[in-house]
């Protein structure tokens, strides 16, 4: 059944680079070279300088992208990586798949990121034992790196950053990705920037870290067919690297829309004190890849949406340590309270560039309408 207002929707961003796109997908399918091209290149090229790095490589997807990253950085069995709860399982599946072992700290209630002082007082009631701390850049928020690269640095600990939410985001107007020793994007359809498939890229300043990461995402060749070090086959497609370059020369201006219609729903909801919105920060460039909302009555909110034709998800309706895969063989060694209570309380409204004023005005209005009844119980 189509929802009149979708939560998000890959298919409208095709169609607004429908022309562009389809003849980058032609372009690839004519010149015969499908894996590791020119396309990838250039994207790999252009992709690090939009962020304002050094290099840039394409990888398969984004989970394979902080894999990748970890295993550059020498992270393998035995280690420790502190990381959050609230976050896509995927920031953990990368984790385990090296070998490593998670550590959770709680989040700020606020921002949804990483709590800087739970992450301190975790490194110290393990000293020496933790290898890298995998901040996670939530709904395109930035976490505090400027505070992450302190702690990180006078512990000699590896910074990898979860970019995979926030393709353009920044903390005092430096691009995330731009921090840490190297971090891991996404571009999976929905995401700020996103494929038309699954896609991936890991970045970085660091010369020797990035050449490993090309080695490591294809069997670890340096030279053809011969694995100098043991890897695994992530690439990047031709097709894909083309429609990104596409996609790449508008998200600049589809992230402003995107912050356009988070301060349309700001300036109508924030008055409601049935629900909380998201902070707006100084430091913070917010690029919304999802808006945010908290309400104890979430459900209700819910329910009431979807019947009035409104999309909306939960990210993610279960911390990763409650989840069953996981639930009581991941520790932690501060408490995980607001990373529970943001769980039980948070809703996504619907967010993608092609979102009109109009359809917004409209979730604003069905949520007002909630409120109201709500209110008059």
């Amino acid at each position: 059944m189509t929802i009149p207002i979708p939560q998000t929707s890959p298919v409208a961003s095709y169609l607004a680079h429908q022309d562009e796109i389809d003849a980058a997908i032609k372009r690839v399918l004519e010149r015969g070279s499908y894996i590791l091209g020119q396309e990838v290149e250039s994207f790999e090229t252009e992709f690090a300088a939009y962020l304002g790095v050094a290099h840039g490589v394409g990888v398969a997807n984004g989970t394979d992208a902080l894999c990748l990253a970890l295993r550059a950085c020498d992270i393998s069995a035995g280690d420790f990586v502190v990381t959050v709860s609230h976050t896509a399982v995927a920031t953990v599946a990368a984790i385990e798949a090296c070998g490593a072992s998670p550590i959770f700290v709680d989040i700020d209630p606020q921002t949804f990121t990483m709590d800087v002082a739970g992450l301190e007082e975790t490194i110290q009631q393990l000293p020496g034992s933790i290898k890298a701390v995998v901040p996670v850049h939530l709904y395109g928020h930035p976490a505090r790196m400027t505070d992450i690269m302190k702690i990180a640095t006078r512990y000699g600990i590896r910074v990898i950053e979860d970019c995979a939410q926030a393709h353009g985001a920044a903390w005092n107007k430096q691009k995330v990705g731009s921090f840490g020793d190297i971090a891991a994007f996404s571009f999976y359809p929905t995401k700020n920037l996103g494929a038309l498939g699954d896609g991936g890229a890991v970045v970085s300043n660091d010369r020797e870290l990035a050449d490993r990461v090309r080695s490591l995402r294809e069997y670890g060749w340096q030279t053809r067919y011969i694995s100098s070090i043991p890897g695994f086959n992530s690439r990047l497609d031709e097709l894909q690297a083309a429609i990104l370059r596409v996609k790449l020369r508008y998200l600049n201006e589809a992230n402003n829309h995107r912050i356009k219609l988070a301060e349309r729903y700001e300036n109508s909801l924030a008055r409601l004190d049935r629900l909380t919105t998201p902070p707006v920060t100084s430091a913070a460039t917010h690029v919304y890849h999802q808006y945010v909302v908290r309400s104890r009555m979430r459900d209700s909110l819910q329910d009431f949406l979807r019947r009035h034709g409104i999309g909306t998800s939960i990210h993610y309706p279960v911390p990763v340590h409650q989840q069953p895969a996981y639930a009581g063989r991941i520790k932690n060694y501060t408490s995980l309270r607001e990373t529970e209570s943001t769980a039980r309380e948070i809703l996504s409204l619907p967010m993608f560039p092609q979102l009109s004023s109009a359809q917004v005005d409209e979730v604003i209005d069905k949520i007002n309408t909630w409120h109201g009844t709500e209110a008059s119980q």
